[in-house]
């Protein structure tokens, strides 16, 4: 849990599972098996981790054949097995009725779609979550090993096929890159819908800059058991570089050679749309499919065409039955015009090897991007502690541009008063009218921009092994305060999105001093960042000698 040579973990103590808010009553620690609708259900039957560790899991099986052989499906989570509902989800979640049966646990697989077609369902409470022994392990390398032995334990059931696999939205999906790593014999296929793969610059801090939205509200549902819990909120704040605690996190993605159908979305910025296409990029296995949308994303795991989707993958690797898999596309692009407006196309690889990145210059005297490089130095200013302070730059399209896959801003900036500056960047697409045009975003809204982007500037330096011309990966080792009058060069990374321009449609950069999209519904998740270090005036420099552009990517037509 700590190395006393590196960094002390923060724990705290637990806090009464009984008394969770929202939650349905804590059933007892007790054994009990039932038959309900056609399945038959296992409550709290122990599993011995390696260490002697008891974890508690719920097992649903076909009750006209639950003595299988079975594949099994897991849903690992800290949210509570004992949570089930068909109305999981906010209405403003897009999730419809009779999409999911009162047996589904938050972001886990459905026991009634899934035994009915031949599989068993294993919901588990991670290591000190609930009725679970242990203390809480956050993610890491321990919490890897805790999913490794429960897999392997389902894999030698009498009533098992032998064959695991793992599917799940956020949480459900980022451990499926931590056991994948580990390689348990009995894992057969993952399924990971939607989850962040590096811990620090997606989750955390978001180009250096401390989330404070999400982050809090994720570690406040990690709190109940019976022991301490690793307290993620204060573990954040107290390594806001990145050091030994975020090592301890990483994940060998390249390690995952076992066949994947992989789930990102467009819709996702500052949680797990970039994390997902990573994951999808560095997995070594031969047998791997991805799907990019930009929907919402517990609707579309939800819905009926995604849980076909899913079971035919599964099929083939946890059954042997081949059900359409060999006619997928290895890579299946939603196209979006808009919230409701997109095309499906089949590809062969991401990000796509026919990309031509085209840089669009910035120009501070017009508000514009050109494709040509600006001659003429010129600036402009804003205040970064005013709302209304921010610097935009339109380019309108004279034919139908597609751009997809990763951007780059490059810009030079200066702080007047100040030596650091946080740097919010979205862009956003208008209409021939000039008006915006709005795209999912963060699970609930349609009011979302093409893609964000963010960049403390005392983090600029860059780490030069991991960048690409199109993706810069900064360091966050140490920080670099700027010089007064010093204009210098930052490259922000755009996160992954696919967006169509038709001609006479606008592309717009806005470059602002706090969130760029603010306010959330009441009581929901959102993004923000309140720890800033903004003062003064920020200044972006444009023109002869000031490079400043957009890198972006350009689909030629077929």
């Amino acid at each position: 849990m700590s190395d006393a040579a590196k960094f002390t973990l923060i724990m705290q103590d637990s806090v009464d599972p009984a008394t969770a808010p929202g939650k349905p009553p804590l059933p007892p620690i007790e054994h009990k098996q039932w038959e309900e609708d056609g399945i038959l259900i296992d409550r709290n039957i122990p599993v011995t981790l390696r260490d002697g560790v008891r974890i508690y899991i719920d097992l649903y099986r076909p009750a006209n054949a639950p003595d299988g052989p079975l594949p099994v499906l897991l849903g690992w989570s800290p949210y509570g097995k004992h949570g089930l509902s068909d109305k999981l989800f906010p209405p403003h979640s897009g999730v419809e009725e009779g999409w999911m049966s009162r047996f589904t646990a938050f972001e886990a697989p459905d026991p009634a779609f899934w035994c009915a077609h031949g599989y068993a369902v294993c919901n588990a409470d991670s290591r000190g979550m609930w009725l679970s022994e242990g203390e809480v392990r956050h993610n890491g390398l321990g919490e890897g090993e805790d999913c490794y032995d429960l897999i392997e334990w389902l894999g030698v059931q009498d009533w098992s096929n032998g064959k695991v696999g793992m599917t799940g939205v956020s949480y459900l999906a980022a451990i499926q890159y931590l056991v994948g790593q580990l390689k348990p014999p009995h894992l057969a296929a993952i399924n990971p819908w939607e989850g962040f793969s590096d811990w620090y610059r997606e989750f955390a801090y978001h180009g250096g800059i401390r989330e404070t939205g999400f982050v809090p509200r994720g570690s406040s549902n990690l709190r109940f058991g019976k022991q301490r819990y690793e307290d993620t909120d204060a573990n954040v704040q107290a390594h806001p570089l990145y050091d030994a605690y975020w090592e301890s996190k990483e994940v060998d993605l390249s390690a995952i050679d076992i066949p994947a159908f992989v789930v990102g979305s467009w819709a996702d910025q500052a949680l797990h749309t970039r994390g997902t296409f990573e994951a999808f990029r560095k997995f070594s296995s031969p047998d791997k499919w991805l799907l990019g949308h930009g929907r919402k994303k517990w609707a579309h795991y939800y819905m009926p065409e995604s849980k076909e989707m899913a079971r035919v993958f599964f099929d083939r690797y946890l059954k042997g039955v081949e059900s359409g898999l060999a006619d997928w596309p290895k890579v299946l692009l939603e196209v979006r015009e808009s919230a409701q407006k997109w095309t499906m196309r089949g590809e062969q690889e991401w990000p796509l090897a026919r990309t031509n990145y085209v840089p669009l210059y910035l120009d501070a005297a017009t508000g514009t991007m050109q494709r040509e490089p600006v001659g003429g130095p010129a600036h402009v200013s804003y205040d970064p502690l005013d709302e209304a302070g921010e610097a935009r730059f339109d380019i309108r399209f004279d034919e139908d541009t597609e751009l997809t896959g990763y951007m780059k801003l490059r810009l030079w900036v200066e702080a007047q008063g100040a030596d650091d500056m946080d740097l919010f960047v979205a862009l956003q697409k208008l209409d021939a009218a000039g008006e915006p045009v709005g795209m999912t975003f963060y699970a609930f809204f349609e009011n979302g921009p093409v893609a964000l982007g963010w960049l403390r500037a005392s983090h600029r330096a860059l780490d030069e092994a991991r960048s690409q011309p199109w993706q810069p990966v900064h360091s966050h080792l140490a920080e670099e305060p700027l010089e007064p009058g010093v204009p210098v060069p930052v490259d922000v990374e755009i996160w992954p999105s696919c967006t169509l321009f038709r001609a006479g449609e606008s592309l717009r950069v806005v470059v602002k001093g706090m969130d760029i999209y603010r306010e959330g519904l009441p009581m929901l998740p959102f993004a923000r960042h309140e720890e800033l270090r903004n003062a003064g005036t920020h200044i972006i420099h444009t023109g002869g000698k000031y490079d400043s552009h957009l890198l972006v990517p350009v689909i030629p037509q077929r």
